[in-house]
């Protein structure tokens, strides 16, 4: 096994943007809440599926309820890649889950792709950047306000 050229450890949840919360209430209900206030912040969802669908079904998995939805905001997106010399692509969307933690509690939780490319390396460590992940960071942060 090989080194990482980081060390996972050190890195810390605002470095990636993380984003986590609870929600109380039925799976399904959640994936609805949570696709609205998205959607009331500024993106769209043009990508979404349950993995634990996908996995149960395929190789008897036994996951419980797993959700996740493909946000995109469309003025963002292209900014990003014009900056990232098309790169963050690679990333695209910005994904948000929603797991059961149990029945009528769910787990919504989200990452930063924006600060996730730059760390990596996939998008430039400049102010235009800089204000890509500002810019980004606001909308998630009404999202988030929204859930």
């Amino acid at each position: 096994m090989s080194a990482l050229p980081i060390d996972p450890t050190a890195v810390d949840p605002e470095d990636v943007g993380e984003h986590r919360t609870t929600l109380e209430m039925e799976h399904e209900a959640a994936i609805e809440h949570v696709r609205e206030a998205f959607t009331a912040a500024g993106f769209g969802v043009p990508v979404e599926f349950s993995p634990s669908e996908l996995l149960n079904e395929t190789v008897d998995a036994d996951r419980d309820p797993y959700y996740v939805l493909g946000a995109c905001n469309p003025g963002m997106a292209d900014r990003a890649l014009d900056a990232s010399d098309g790169r963050i692509g690679g990333l695209f969307p910005c994904t948000v889950v929603i797991r059961e933690l149990e029945p009528g509690r769910q787990e919504v939780y989200h990452v930063s792709i924006m600060r996730i490319a730059r760390l990596v390396g996939m998008a430039p460590d400049d102010e235009a950047w800089a204000d890509i992940v500002a810019d980004t960071g606001e909308y998630v942060e009404e999202a988030w306000s929204n859930l």
